[in-house]
């Protein structure tokens, strides 16, 4: 019996998760959830652009799409700049007895001492209230550095760091609040964005230093180390959420380190360009617009790039479909898992089953 899924948004990701939740037979998409009034009584077919009708009307009633009372709900909703509200809405829908996998708020991707422990108490209480199990992840926060990198460490005769790289051109990356907002491209490197007020690194990219620490056994220095370095524009930029003026933030190179007795152990590494001629003395793709890179020092020393690009489109058009289909794929082991927050460490391999097309039976 299919498990009855409603898929919570309809932007970037939310279209690529419509597309994924019908492609999987073990999913029946029941209802759609859209913040847009334009978007209410559009088919989802239609929605995702998938060329064809599924039968589901979209809405914006949320008690509706409650009383379905769906297996699953597949979150993918904006929340960078509304995180407490969709925490609350995270907890709302486990209080209901509803199964949940998100793309955010990314500091609950494993959230121990990332945020504090009575809220973490709240969701974990939540879960068992419901009997229901809520799962954070994407691609970055997410697979890249979290599943890759701890497998990758499998392999290893003695470990003495991990490095987790994403290095990505984002000036086809269509977020305009993230880009002007949170990160400050097109902004006077006089002003300090939200994002790299200090704290707000290890909150947003800390659980990925402590989930894999945690994997490796490791305690941490307290608190994670931050670096920010920020590059001026030497030209006038356009990318398709905001221009970008000469003189003003261009590019950035972030890091969240986590440290033991003072030695980087685990480190989160950005480089984030809106042009590929940027700062070519940082690290740089090997090709293609971008990847993500493990490193990892010790004996063997080992580096892999992962690098995707959609079918008719970019890397950005790739990274909200990878971003979606791990949260989809993944429905079936976090519906089947114990009640409350569920990370990467507790999930079981993850895999495409079921993704691969039944070759056309010819007519007779």
């Amino acid at each position: 019996m299919a498990l009855r899924v409603v898929e919570w948004s309809t932007g970037t990701v939310g279209r690529h998760a419509i597309a994924g939740i019908d492609a999987r037979p073990e999913l029946e998409l029941v209802g759609v959830w859209v913040s847009n009034p334009d978007k209410v009584g559009m088919d989802a077919g239609e929605l995702a652009d998938l060329g064809r009708d599924l039968g589901v009307v979209a809405t914006n009633d949320r008690d509706a799409l409650i009383a379905l009372e769906p297996d699953c709900i597949v979150h993918t909703a904006m929340v960078d700049d509304r995180i407490f509200e969709a925490l609350e809405d995270l907890i709302f829908f486990l209080e209901s007895g509803i199964n949940v996998v998100s793309s955010g708020p990314v500091l609950l991707q494993f959230p121990k001492g990332v945020v504090p422990d009575d809220l973490v108490e709240r969701v974990q209480a939540a879960g068992v209230k419901g009997n229901a199990s809520l799962h954070v992840n994407g691609i970055d926060p997410g697979f890249a550095n979290d599943v890759l990198p701890l497998a990758m460490t499998s392999l290893s005769q003695r470990i003495d760091q991990v490095r987790c790289y994403e290095i990505a051109d984002y000036s086809t990356y269509y977020q305009p609040v993230v880009m002007s907002d949170i990160f400050g491209f097109g902004k006077s490197l006089d002003e300090t964005p939200m994002l790299f007020t200090p704290g707000v690194l290890s909150m947003a990219w800390g659980s990925v230093v402590r989930q894999i620490a945690a994997g490796l056994g490791l305690t941490l220095d307290e608190p994670l180390e931050e670096k920010v370095e920020r590059y001026a524009a030497e030209e006038d930029i356009s990318t398709v959420s905001c221009d970008i003026a000469t003189g003003t933030m261009a590019a950035v190179r972030f890091q969240v380190i986590g440290t033991v007795d003072g030695v980087e152990r685990v480190v989160l590494d950005h480089i984030t360009r809106t042009h590929p001629a940027q700062r070519p003395d940082w690290p740089t793709p090997n090709s293609g617009d971008g990847c993500y890179r493990i490193e990892i020092t010790g004996e063997p020393m080992m580096t892999v790039d992962f690098s995707h690009h959609g079918e008719h489109g970019d890397h950005n058009v790739s990274g909200m479909i990878v971003t979606a289909m791990r949260l989809v794929n993944a429905v079936e082991a976090v519906v089947a898992a114990e009640p409350g927050l569920v990370t990467a460490l507790e999930l079981p391999l993850i895999t495409g089953r079921g993704l691969v097309p039944t070759p056309a039976v010819a007519s007779v």
